[in-house]
């Protein structure tokens, strides 16, 4: 398994802060979620990049509005493995993305994992912190969730912080603070909860928080689930 810091794009702005910071710290290897920047926004993103150090970006979080050609960019320049997108239930495709459906991953997000839909994708993508939330607050979703974890490839992860009020209901839109953000590094202690095989061979940490941050909480998870052999 690789755990991999993670430029995400939720935050106003601070997206921009964090590719400052991989140049800054020379890192070579990041996953990426440009999944709430728009397309001419992933544009800047895509140049500002090239400024950096970064040679591999094995794991991206498409949006649905990706178009082939972002996809073959990221293939070719950053040798990008795996994607992961939600369920087109939520999100359905603007682009005929057809001959990517092998290497994208549906991740387990407001609607629990469809068989059919496994099937024609690569497998799941799953996040913990909402595989978790689940736990706690949808049962019944989360035990649906847990028989087909236990049937498909999980290609890759997302670790996120647990928190303490739901998160996977789509009525709800606000919550009492952003559920990616890390407070504490005891919010990721319920990752021992799950066995090591639920862990896809690429992991993203999918935090709000800085790259630095980032870097702390990947050491924690490795002495938290003695990972004393993980791939750097």
């Amino acid at each position: 398994m690789k755990i991999l810091p993670a430029i995400t794009t939720k935050t106003k702005s601070a997206w921009r802060d964090k590719v400052k910071e991989v140049k800054d710290l020379g890192l070579k290897e990041v996953a990426l979620f440009p999944t709430c920047l728009k397309q001419e926004e992933r544009k800047q993103l895509y140049q500002l990049l090239k400024q950096t150090k970064v040679e591999r970006i094995p794991f991206v979080h498409i949006r649905n509005d990706m178009e082939p050609w972002e996809m073959d960019y990221l293939i070719e320049h950053y040798q990008t493995e795996v994607f992961n997108t939600h369920t087109e239930r939520e999100f359905p495709f603007l682009y005929n993305l057809d001959k990517y459906k092998k290497t994208i991953y549906i991740e387990n997000c407001l609607y629990p994992f469809d068989e059919k839909e496994l099937q024609e994708f690569g497998g799941i993508c799953l996040d913990f912190s909402h595989l978790e939330n689940a736990r706690v607050f949808q049962p019944a979703r989360y035990q649906q969730n847990i028989k087909l974890i236990e049937k498909y490839p999980v290609g890759c992860s997302h670790i996120s912080p647990a928190k303490n009020f739901p998160m996977l209901n789509k009525k709800d839109k606000a919550f009492p603070e952003e559920p990616h953000y890390l407070n504490d590094l005891s919010e990721l202690d319920y990752l021992k909860r799950y066995p090591l095989e639920y862990f896809g061979p690429l992991t993203a940490l999918e935090f709000e928080n800085n790259i630095r941050l980032q870097l702390k909480a990947k050491e924690y998870i490795i002495n938290l689930l003695k990972l004393s052999h993980l791939e750097n």
